[in-house]
């Protein structure tokens, strides 16, 4: 099952090769969840840890994304995303270790615990970081840093029709994981939406394996870059191509299948509320899991305020679980000196200076 797409769709394994960057598939499991609102059993797919390096969600959408670089003959990898960046930091890792180099155009974000140590890897393992954001000229930039250097760009939160594949394939892996009764099917599934091209590939995905799961998207980050009609046109993009290399890949009637939800914002991105907070903590206590509040967070409190519901009707709901939990090999201490880390991305680390 490391690739159910190419095992159910062999035209679709022909068409679109991928790395095996994870360990696939990755684990589920049901679990006893106490609330003040009673006792509940929800189910968790675990796609904290496919990796040795780094997991998270973006692995799977880099096996395709960095074996297309690769075909193409890349050299270099470039991409985007906020100075803590889970999916810069999986690109910039997972890139070197399939012999690339990469370049990281970052911006400012609110600041959070792990913000640090994703620069100390990032300076352990020499990204080429330039800053970047509102009030930068981009074309120079892109001149600079991009042409003439035999470069695959890759774009922010590894969203497009490509990287959905991999959560094509994570869809068709928890069908089959329902067949052959490892978990029940669940009525929902609750899952971070930021730039959107995890979900774009999980619905179509549990839609082609038959599975008439509810999905439930809920928003993480700021429009323009999460939103429910730029998640709905990029599930018509890949359904469409996919469909186009291989005719019997359909996913009819994944409208009815998408709930947006988008009022676990708690503000803005990196913003966090009490809700938030609450669900951190509950998952740390009672499932043994650590989220954090970015993302993990909120697509956890939207569950518990649904279990909590009065309308809650005793479905199995499985939280999706996309947070990293492979440990880094760095501290979150200043370093003594900050190499390739921009000067204007001190201000995220502690004021002392390790020794």
């Amino acid at each position: 099952m490391s690739n159910q797409l190419a095992a159910m769709y062999p035209a679709l394994g022909r068409h679109l090769p991928k790395l095996d960057l994870a360990t696939l598939p990755t684990p589920v499991s049901t679990h006893a969840l106490d609330l003040d609102a009673g006792s509940f059993e929800v189910a968790v797919k675990h796609d904290e840890a496919p990796s040795k390096v780094y997991g998270g969600n973006k692995v799977r959408k880099l096996e395709y994304l960095l074996q297309r670089a690769r075909h193409r003959g890349a050299r270099r990898v470039a991409t985007f995303g906020t100075v803590g960046s889970n999916h810069v930091l999986a690109t910039a890792i997972h890139a070197a270790n399939a012999g690339l180099e990469c370049t990281c155009f970052l911006t400012h974000q609110k600041q959070t615990p792990k913000i640090p140590a994703t620069l100390n890897m990032h300076r352990q393992i020499g990204t080429e970081i330039v800053p970047w954001g509102r009030r930068t000229e981009p074309l120079p930039l892109y001149r600079k840093y991009l042409q003439g250097r035999n470069t695959w760009v890759i774009p922010l939160g590894g969203t497009c029709w490509l990287g959905s594949v991999g959560f094509v394939n994570a869809g068709l892996e928890l069908g089959q994981q329902i067949a052959d009764g490892l978990v029940p099917k669940p009525a929902r599934v609750y899952i971070a939406a930021g730039t959107t091209g995890t979900v774009a590939g999980l619905v179509p995905g549990l839609t082609a394996a038959g599975i008439d799961t509810e999905v439930h998207a809920i928003q993480v980050a700021d429009n323009p870059f999460a939103s429910e009609e730029k998640l709905r046109r990029l599930i018509d993009k890949t359904i469409f191509i996919l469909n186009r290399y291989d005719p019997s890949f359909t996913a009819t009637g994944w409208q009815e299948r998408l709930v947006w939800r988008d009022s676990f914002l708690a503000g803005g991105y990196a913003r966090v509320d009490d809700a938030t907070s609450d669900a951190v903590e509950t998952a740390q206590d009672q499932l043994g899991m650590s989220l954090e509040t970015t993302y993990t967070g909120k697509a956890m409190a939207a569950m518990l305020h649904d279990l909590r519901s009065p309308r809650y009707d005793g479905s199995l709901f499985l939280y999706w679980h996309t947070a990293n939990a492979t440990p880094l090999p760095v501290t979150n201490d200043r370093p003594g000196d900050l190499r390739n880390i921009p000067e204007d991305f001190a201000r995220y680390y502690p004021e002392r200076a390790s020794r």
